[in-house]
């Protein structure tokens, strides 16, 4: 992986550290212990586990979302249109939490079944974790801890940067490929167009989607939608897919980096790109009262312009 690829993947990454400090700031983002829920119609991706991870999965409630941790058993979750409304467009869905939980309320199924009353078949991909403590009050309390300087610099330009923690995301990656695979294994039975099948992705998830474009060799993705990730320059492949781009000028991580765009666009693949006046980070689908609230209608609009919404359809 080259060193920009692994720039922008780190962005993605510290979105976790960030954000959970921040929601202590206020009432609203207290954490609550949250019952693991019933999830009927997760299917399991049969990736296997996560090495030297203790703790077994837990969930926690916060701005009101439900959120898992420790995940070491990844799924896929169908959410599929009315047979009278489907395209045959399918789109994977990975949402974030800075690869350490995964926000599967306001970025996963609530993200699906918005797609589904499309007409779109989605699939929300709950992947591997890396650990986090096992107990929530040694969670919340490892996820305060202030970043240290690096002993020493890490590459140009980055010595006086805090410490970022290094990732590995072969699991994650595994867990897309897996639901990749399994989508086009039972398109028949699912309505799926194996010639139009996408990802989008939310932070960390954004991340994971990038990550996937630019490296799986077995995903054939004939779109990618990163929502509000790392915006850092990276090498394009010539197989790259049409990107669908949005972030927030209020998101701690845009800081006016367009490295993404301007890669994407250099390299003569379709990019569409919105940075929306406010939002901040982590929206979902939309906050009262901001002007990115608007981003999935456009979203949507861009897929009927590019005609991913017609059965057989490819750029």
């Amino acid at each position: 992986m080259s060193y920009s690829q692994m720039k922008f993947l780190k962005s993605a990454i510290w979105t976790f550290v960030f954000v959970f400090t921040a929601s202590g700031w206020a009432q609203d983002g207290t954490i609550y212990p949250l019952e693991n829920p019933e999830e009927p119609n997760a299917i399991p991706l049969g990736t296997g586990d996560v090495e030297d991870q203790p703790a077994q999965e837990t969930w926690f409630r916060q701005w009101g979302d439900p959120m898992a941790r420790n995940i070491i058993t990844a799924t896929l979750t169908p959410f599929l249109p009315d047979p009278e409304k489907a395209t045959g467009t399918t789109i994977i869905v990975a949402p974030g939490g800075g690869f350490r939980w995964l926000s599967l309320g306001n970025e996963g199924w609530e993200v699906a079944e918005a797609l589904a009353e499309k007409g779109i078949a989605a699939f929300v991909l709950k992947y591997r974790l890396h650990p986090t403590p096992e107990s929530l009050d040694e969670f919340k309390d490892f996820m305060s801890r202030p970043m240290t300087p690096p002993a020493e610099s890490q590459g140009e330009g980055e010595a006086s940067r805090p410490q970022r923690p290094r990732t590995n995301l072969e699991n994650q990656l595994e867990d897309a490929e897996a639901a990749y695979t399994m989508i086009v294994e039972r398109a028949e039975e699912w309505g799926v167009d194996t010639n139009n099948i996408g990802m989008i992705g939310f932070s960390a998830g954004a991340g994971l989607t990038m990550h996937s474009a630019l490296n799986s060799q077995t995903m054939d993705l004939a779109f990618i939608g990163p929502i509000y990730g790392g915006l850092n320059e990276v090498e394009v492949p010539e197989n790259a897919p049409p990107m669908f781009n949005v972030i927030a000028a209020d998101d701690f991580l845009f800081n006016g980096e367009f490295g993404l765009i301007e890669s994407w666009h250099k390299a003569g693949i379709s990019v569409e790109f919105h940075l929306y006046q406010n939002g901040g980070h982590g929206f979902g689908l939309g906050n009262p009262d901001r002007t990115s609230n608007r981003w999935f209608d456009a979203f949507i609009y861009w897929l009927e312009v590019n005609k991913f919404l017609e059965a057989g359809s490819e750029e």
